[in-house]
């Protein structure tokens, strides 16, 4: 009764409050939360898994093979208007590497047709990319990547980020703030340099889960209980 009434709630909030939820016991909803290959895709595949799960026994599983074109994504076009908040429990099989990849990519309308504003990481930490000039938030200096921290394996992680309509960056991992993904606008912020350069801000109007490696990298990734919403959602 606890969980219909709850459900019941959550429909009746206004739309711009949560965006969208998915926990995935339902299964997945191709149509909800369509694959995303953009330019080609030979090796890479998006499951459902119904034998691990966060908050269940359901999740998304991607399969991501080595290579550009090993890439695949899952994602939602339903993003809010104005500051987008996204939390996603991951895990993932393997560590990240000095190799580029990554593992949430959003078409970015601020950077121009066919470009994205990329998560993933580098130099074995989480970090982003900006597709139109290559630049990285942290910047890759000793000091940018202690700033950051690297993705656990083998277990759920709780990963949430914010992008503003001012051009902020917030992270937090497990609701810890890395300090190195943070980036606000008006604030200089000596990690930064490279990302705050630019006058783009970015504009997101869509978000996929997935892998995308540059190099050689091979990795397996699960995503649940995934919420797109207009305000902090949190871990709990």
């Amino acid at each position: 009764m606890f969980c219909k009434t709850a459900l019941l709630a959550l429909a009746l909030l206004p739309f711009s409050l949560g965006q969208v939820t998915d926990d995935f016991e339902a299964g997945w909803d191709e149509a909800a939360w369509p694959t995303y290959a953009p330019d080609c895709n030979q090796g890479g595949k998006v499951s459902l898994d119904t034998s691990t799960g966060h908050s269940g026994s359901n999740s998304i599983r991607v399969d991501g093979a080595g290579g550009f074109c090993g890439h695949i994504f899952f994602g939602t076009t339903q993003v809010p208007s104005g500051d987008i908040y996204v939390r996603a429990w991951l895990k993932a099989s393997k560590a990240l590497t000095d190799s580029h990849v990554s593992f949430i990519t959003m078409p970015d309308s601020a950077q121009g047709s066919g470009k994205h504003l990329r998560i993933g990481g580098q130099s074995k930490i989480l970090m982003y990319n900006r597709e139109s000039d290559d630049a990285t938030l942290p910047d890759l200096s000793p000091q940018g990547i202690a700033a950051s921290t690297a993705l656990p394996t083998g277990d759920w992680q709780c990963f949430e980020y914010h992008v503003g309509t001012d051009g902020t960056i917030e992270t937090w991992l497990n609701d810890e703030a890395i300090e190195g993904l943070t980036s606000k606008a008006g604030v200089a912020n000596s990690n930064a340099a490279q990302w705050q350069r630019s006058s783009v801000i970015p504009k997101p109007t869509a978000i996929y889960f997935g892998w995308e490696s540059y190099g050689g990298d091979t990795n397996t990734f699960w995503y649940d209980d995934i919420a797109v919403s207009d305000a902090k959602v949190g871990c709990t």
